[in-house]
C-alpha cells in the first residue's frame, strides 16, 4: 500500500514543542513536519480555558490549510483544555496530546506510587495529568505544582543558570523536604525539559523525571500504523517547516536549543494567526 506523504502538524504556544518535534522527528525518520509556536502570544499557561482553546483552534487551522494529515497538540495546557474541542473541529483527521501519553509514562515509572506534576497554572487548575493518571492507577498519590516561572526560563533559554537554580529550589524543596516524597516527577509543560538537568539535581537521581516527548512520539507512531497514514519508507528527503507568529530570528536562535539542531536563519516564516 502507498504510504501518505503529506506532512504531520505540530503546534506549540511557542517553542517548547521544538522538543516534541525532535522525539517525533527521531522516532519517524520518513515522516514529513510542519511546526507552528505561537509566540505573540505565549504563554498559554496564564490564560483562561477559553482563550486556550480559540487561539488553539485558530493553530491548527493553519496547520489544516498545509494540508496535515494528523495534529500533535506539543502544548500541554492547549492539550488539558482543548484537545477534545479540536478533535470535534478538525475530524477526520486526527489529533493527538501531550497529556495521556505523558501519564502513562509516570505510571510506568513509579515504584511507590507517589506522582509529582510540574506544569502551568492553567494545567494545573484543570488537573488534567492527575484524572489521567487516576484512570491508569487509581490509588496513584498525585501531587500538582504550578511553575510558570520555569517557561520563561526556557524561553529565554536559560537551561541551567543561577536563576534557573534558584528556582527549582523555591518551586521544589517543600515537595521534596518529606520522607514520603514523590518517586517519579512529569514534566508537564514541553518547556520544562529545557531546564531537566538543573530539577534532576535538586531531586536526586533517586526521582524519575518523565518526559511526556518520547511517549507521546511513540502514540503518534501508534496512530498512524492504526490509520494506514504513515509515509513510504526511503520516499526522499524529510523536510520540515517552521512557522511563528512573531520573531522568527528569535524563534530560530532560541529554538534551536529546544530542537537539539541549529534552525537555520531565513527559515521561520511568520505568520498572523488571526488573519489565517
Amino acid at each position: 500500500m502507498k504510504g501518505d506523504p503529506r506532512p504531520i502538524g505540530v503546534f506549540d504556544s511557542g517553542m517548547g514543542g521544538l522538543t516534541v518535534l525532535r522525539a517525533l522527528a527521531a522516532q519517524l525518520p520518513d515522516e514529513h513536519f510542519v511546526y507552528l509556536g505561537d509566540t505573540a502570544r505565549l504563554p498559554y499557561g496564564t490564560k483562561s480555558p477559553d482563550t486556550v482553546r480559540a487561539y488553539a483552534l485558530q493553530a491548527t487551522h493553519l496547520l489544516l490549510s498545509e494540508d496535515v494529515k494528523m495534529v500533535v497538540i506539543a502544548c500541554n495546557t492547549a492539550s488539558a483544555v482543548a484537545l477534545e474541542a479540536l478533535r470535534d473541529a478538525l475530524a477526520p483527521v486526527p489529533v493527538i496530546g501531550v497529556i495521556e501519553p505523558g501519564a502513562r509514562a509516570g505510571v510506568a515509572a513509579t515504584r511507590n506510587k507517589r506522582i509529582a506534576v510540574l506544569a502551568t497554572e492553567s494545567t494545573v487548575k484543570g488537573a488534567a495529568y492527575a484524572q489521567a493518571i487516576h484512570q491508569l492507577m487509581a490509588d496513584a498519590q498525585v501531587v500538582q505544582l504550578a511553575c510558570q516561572v520555569f517557561v520563561a526560563l526556557a524561553e529565554e533559554g536559560w537551561a541551567d543558570t543561577r536563576a534557573t537554580t534558584a528556582a527549582v529550589e523555591d518551586y521544589l524543596e517543600p515537595l521534596f523536604a518529606p520522607a514520603d516524597a514523590p518517586d517519579t516527577l512529569v514534566l508537564g509543560c514541553t518547556h520544562f525539559p529545557v531546564l531537566a538537568a538543573a530539577i534532576q539535581r535538586h531531586v536526586g537521581a533517586e526521582t524519575t523525571l518523565v518526559d511526556s516527548a518520547e511517549t507521546t512520539a511513540g502514540a503518534v507512531a501508534e496512530a498512524l500504523a492504526a490509520s494506514a497514514l504513515h509515509a513510504d519508507t526511503g520516499g526522499g528527503p524529510r523536510t520540515i517547516r517552521f512557522f511563528a507568529t512573531d520573531s522568527p530570528e528569535r524563534f530560530a536562535r532560541i529554538g534551536a536549543i529546544f530542537f537539539g539542531s541549529a534552525i537555520e536563519d531565513g527559515t521561520v516564516t511568520l505568520v498572523d494567526l488571526k488573519m489565517a
